[in-house]
């Protein structure tokens, strides 16, 4: 017998039924869910060896000349017609003339491609225009996201009939149909096997033909765009009792194109998610036929549903909520420098008392690195990839450090961002922050269950194919197949134990950078957590085997080493797209010295809290030898948060393009005060020289010019302007239920069983609502200058006023069941 025979009979065989045995069965919904989109850089950092010279070669993101184009016009247009206030306060909805905008420029097709209607821009454009827009509105972001995210008009281009096709997609391109998908439902969130939306197969005669269709029952809650949309995506339960098919009886989940109009569909109430206003509301159907022609893809593809969902979320994941996120990092970072800039404490800039640094670097690492991430993961959909992992990595920590950006944010502009009214440009954004967290796959069930969870299977080099060998229902083929790839597995962790033995316990030196520089040693020491990274993840997965799904601590922890190495990874390839700037390296430097602590908290609570504390004490050894990451220093910190109290390139680069120009809305006049305050700061460190404490006293005496004064009085004024908070009169914050109870509808679970409530009368039409607003819409401004948001209704003067209501009605905050 030769070795290799005896090494399949001896160890291979008995390790296959072993773990053939232990593995824990995977359903069906499971399955689809890990196999779902591609594998990229993740697998890279799961072989423990990244090979940096293939990340520095792809391509950074680049926008065509049309899509600058797109940006540069429609997108600036319409952000010129945004005034969040008015949008949340008065109208509770966007206005008419924005809704025809949105459609007229196609807005609501940038996915499809030209031939069908669409605009056919790439992930990195579809990115940068909810970015964009995302930084004047969370409404209208979040309107223009849905319909290009996962939704019908993505489901039917990678998976619709030719038919289905031509159809629906030039309609909803140019807005003739407004879509909207429903998924969650009472009884089934994240776990799609608990839903009870049904649909039967069977026989209806319609306008006198009789036709094979189905039959839909359903509820479904939470649906964005849901009270507008005249054309709904529906998952649900597909079955065949009658055999009407001839197929099996149960064909599982299916998603169905199903018009708002048709007979038995109940929809256009709202929801009010976090005080924020874009439509979103429950829907549901009663007895409603559709043909099988409704099917997305045909009969073909019944049963097919959930793969069609996990392989849209792979790609859509990475782009809508990473956008929105990093333009909140974005205008967090940069309205918090420029006020802590402007507004003074004793004396001097509260961005100069260590305190409110600490925030300010951690707005300005957090701003620099959700960016980097997005751009990376827009070049990485740009080439064709659909990173299922790296999406769920993006989602999770996009918005929460959208959440840490908001936060610190808050804190920083402390009550002058507590008032809400025209003039707080935060209030919304921190309203937005649990929505952010909780759709498109809440954060929980991200992080401890799907990045480590989808990523060791998928991502892995090895253990993908092993799990298909053991699954091989030829256990004879299965056993050669393992065999294989077991051995490969075991000499890929053998290296990989030598490798990060060397390079943890020489401080990465050992791990190769690909080129010199200031940056050099951070790509090794990433390395050296890469190696460190694959050890305890191989060695975690023999341990805990398919436990690990129960041990969900530990599954979160590693998926937390797995991101910051795609996070920390993003960084460098930033400042390397970006021409190397020096100005930047502080943010570099905070970034991985954040980074590099995290990693390191995280393996020592994984080795913490491994049920072999042998294993545990010899893998820390070998990879966590000393906890040397400490996290950014204190001159660190100063140097990040000096980078945002002062106009440079490096704070532009922050900004992100989003900054805006000088003038008399909320950002225009910080944009000023912050330019002004600037200015005039060397005139008053002379004066402070001098002990001149009064600049006009200094004027009196001559020992500033005219002009200095001017320049102090003009900084000074608008310095006063910039710190003023709203108030309102009494009856503009009349209670919304004065006078009559604003009216709800309890939701029926089961409406299978009992007949939906009739609707309401306030309840809104499936299209864009057409309820009176508070005053005449206004007409779109300029795109150079945003809408200039009214000024709550003053006591003390009549100027700005809220608007004006007819005579008898009570005021926009005061009217009952207006939008319920």
């Amino acid at each position: 017998m030769d070795f290799n025979a005896w090494r399949r009979r001896r160890i291979s065989e008995p390790a296959y039924r072993w773990a053939r045995n232990a593995m824990p069965a995977m359903s069906a919904t499971e399955r689809e869910a890990i196999e779902a989109g591609d594998s990229w850089w993740d697998a890279d950092l799961f072989t423990g060896n990244p090979d940096w010279r293939k990340l520095l070669s792809v391509p950074p993101a680049t926008l065509t000349p049309d899509e600058q184009r797109f940006i540069d016009g429609p997108v600036r247009d319409l952000c010129g017609m945004l005034d969040e206030w008015d949008i949340s306060w008065n109208r509770r909805d966007l206005p008419p003339h924005v809704w025809e905008y949105l459609k007229t420029q196609r807005f609501f097709g940038m996915i499809i491609p030209r031939r069908h209607g669409g605009l056919g821009f790439s992930p990195y454009a579809h990115s940068e225009v909810v970015r964009r827009i995302s930084a004047y509105s969370i409404t209208a972001g979040v309107t223009v996201m849905v319909p290009n995210s996962l939704g019908p008009g993505e489901l039917l281009m990678q998976f619709g009939t030719q038919a289905q096709r031509d159809y629906w997609l030039p309609r909803l391109a140019d807005g003739r149909e407004v879509p909207c998908f429903g998924l969650t439902s009472p009884e089934a969130g994240s776990d799609a096997a608990s839903m009870v939306d049904t649909g039967v197969v069977c026989r209806q005669v319609v306008e006198g033909r009789e036709l094979i269709g189905i039959r839909l029952n359903w509820h479904k809650r939470y649906i964005t765009l849901g009270p507008v949309a005249t054309v709904l995506g529906l998952a649900f339960k597909m079955s065949d009792p009658d055999g009407i098919l001839g197929g099996p009886k149960d064909i599982g989940i299916s998603v169905a194109l199903v018009p708002t109009d048709a007979p038995g569909v109940e929809i256009g109430r709202r929801h009010l998610p976090a005080m924020q206003v874009f439509q979103n509301g429950p829907n549901s159907g009663r007895d409603v036929f559709v043909p099988l022609d409704a099917l997305i893809g045909g009969v073909e593809r019944a049963g097919q549903g959930w793969q069609m969902l996990m392989s849209a979320l792979a790609a859509g994941r990475g782009i809508s909520l990473p956008s929105l996120s990093a333009a909140a990092a974005a205008m967090c970072a940069h309205t918090t420098g420029m006020y802590a800039r402007v507004r003074e404490q004793f004396g001097i800039p509260i961005g100069k008392f260590e305190g409110v640094q600490e925030r300010l670097a951690s707005l300005a690492g957090n701003a620099y690195l959700v960016e980097a991430a997005r751009r990376l993961t827009c070049a990485a959909l740009n080439q064709g990839v659909k990173p299922a992992v790296v999406s769920g990595i993006m989602k999770y920590h996009a918005t929460e450090r959208m959440r840490v950006s908001v936060n610190d944010a808050m804190d920083v502009h402390a009550g002058r961002a507590v008032m809400d009214g025209p003039s707080n440009y935060l209030g919304s954004l921190y309203r937005a922050v649990p929505i952010a967290i909780t759709v498109e796959g809440a954060n929980i069930l991200t992080r401890n269950l799907i990045i480590f969870g989808q990523g060791a299977i998928r991502a892995h080099p090895y253990l993908m194919p092993e799990i298909l060998a053991l699954g091989n229902p030829d256990e004879e083929r299965g056993i050669e197949v393992f065999h294989d790839v077991f051995w490969r597995h075991l000499r890929h962790a053998g290296m990989n134990t030598l490798r990060a033995i060397g390079r943890a316990w020489t401080g990465g030196m050992l791990a190769p950078a690909p080129a010199s520089g200031p940056v050099a040693g951070h790509y090794r020491r990433l390395g050296r957590y890469a190696s460190g990274f694959a050890l305890l993840a191989d060695a975690t997965l023999a341990q805990l085997g398919g436990g690990l799904k129960r041990r969900e601590m530990i599954s979160a922890r590693l998926g937390d080493i797995l991101s910051e190495l795609y996070l920390l990874s993003a960084v460098l390839k930033r400042w390397e797209d970006e021409g190397r700037k020096h100005d930047d390296l502080p943010l570099v430097r905070w970034c991985m010295a954040q980074g590099f602590a995290s990693i390191e908290k995280s393996m020592d609570q994984v080795l913490r809290n491994l049920p072999v504390k042998a294993l545990s004490w010899a893998l820390r050894a070998a990879i966590l030898p000393l906890r040397l990451a400490k996290g950014p220093d204190d001159a660190l910190t100063r140097e990040c948060a000096e980078l945002l109290l002062k106009p440079s390139p490096t704070h532009v680069r922050l900004a992100a393009d989003l900054q805006r120009e000088p003038g008399e809305d909320p950002l225009g006049l910080l944009t000023r005060a912050f330019a002004l305050a600037d200015a005039v700061q060397p005139i008053r460190d002379r004066l402070r020289q001098s002990n001149v404490r009064n600049w006009r006293e200094a004027h009196q005496r001559g020992a500033i010019t005219d002009a200095q004064a001017a320049q102090l009085e003009a900084a000074e004024a608008t310095v006063l302007k910039v710190l003023q908070v709203d108030d309102f009169a009494p009856e503009a914050l009349t209670p919304l239920g004065e006078g009559a109870p604003v009216q709800t509808q309890e939701q029926k679970p089961e409406p299978q069983s009992e007949s939906p409530q009739p609707q309401q009368p306030e309840s809104q039409p499936p299209q864009p609502p057409q309820q009176q607003p508070p005053q005449q819409p206004q007409q779109p401004q300029q795109p150079q200058q945003p809408q200039q948001p009214q000024q709550p209704q003053q006591p003390q003067q009549q100027q700005p006023q809220p608007p004006q209501q007819q005579e008898d009605e009570p005021p926009a905050a005061a009217r009952p069941g207006e939008n319920a």
